[in-house]
């Protein structure tokens, strides 16, 4: 089973999420900040991760710079998930290291569609 970590300030999101992600068959953990999520990295890799832009602590940018140095950090697929939606965040997310870019709000096809189409379904 394929394990995504959902890395997002709001608790509703990661809920969420997390019903989607079992539905799709993944193990889920969560964290609500990036340095929290890096923690949770460099315990056990994830296959995926769902990533929000905007949080306290350590912001979705910050840590996927981070995780990109860790070792083994270049595997994860990494998933911007977010309200940003102009070319210039999106550009800094795929330049940072993202894999793919989806909009909130999300529901079930658009996670659905956007694992399928970076080879995680």
């Amino acid at each position: 089973m394929k394990h995504c970590l959902v890395v997002d300030d709001s608790a509703v999101i990661r809920k969420v999420a997390r019903r989607i992600l079992d539905e799709l068959s993944f193990s889920t953990s969560e964290a609500e900040n990036g340095r929290e999520a890096l923690d949770k990295c460099r315990e056990s890799m994830p296959d995926a991760v769902l990533l929000d832009w905007n949080m306290p602590v350590m912001d979705g940018i910050a840590f996927l710079v981070a995780l990109r140095k860790e070792r083994g950090g270049d595997e994860p697929t990494v998933i911007f998930c977010t309200t940003e939606n102009d070319v210039e965040h999106i550009t800094r997310a795929i330049t940072a290291g993202a894999n793919e870019y989806i909009m909130k709000p999300f529901d079930r096809d658009i996670v659905e569609a956007k694992f399928h189409e970076v080879g995680l379904l």
